[in-house]
């Protein structure tokens, strides 16, 4: 399932960031359009990061490696998510939300850490 999941956000993210190259690129300002893109970063990186985990769940500890993957899906979601909308609309109150994002992000690799650590043999 993550590794579905990845690949789907995978292509969302290579859409966004073509979307930010060539769409954006004229409407939005310099700064604004470096945030667009530290979501396209983030967001890529944690696609690449959940097929993986997909593809190798069954050699981790299944209810950590299940939480990381979560934790990865719903940060990419509030993380990145809050960027794209604060880079096209302007509203700065998004970036408050931002951290939680970073937050299960975060958690996911604590999480996914102690699965491999702890994982199968």
């Amino acid at each position: 399932m993550f590794a579905t999941i990845g690949a789907v956000l995978g292509f969302l993210g290579v859409t966004l960031g073509a979307f930010a190259a060539h769409g954006l690129k004229e409407s939005l300002s310099a700064e604004m359009l470096v945030i667009f893109q530290t979501g396209v970063r983030y967001h890529l990186i944690h696609a690449v990061a959940l097929f993986a985990l997909g593809l190798g769940i069954d050699r981790l500890t299944p209810r950590l490696a299940h939480w990381a993957g979560w934790l990865f899906v719903s940060g990419i979601v509030v993380f990145s998510g809050t960027l794209y909308l604060l880079a096209v609309t302007g509203v700065r109150w998004l970036g408050a939300i931002t951290p939680f994002g970073g937050t299960a992000l975060l958690a996911g690799w604590v999480l996914l850490a102690i699965s491999a650590f702890r994982q199968r043999r």
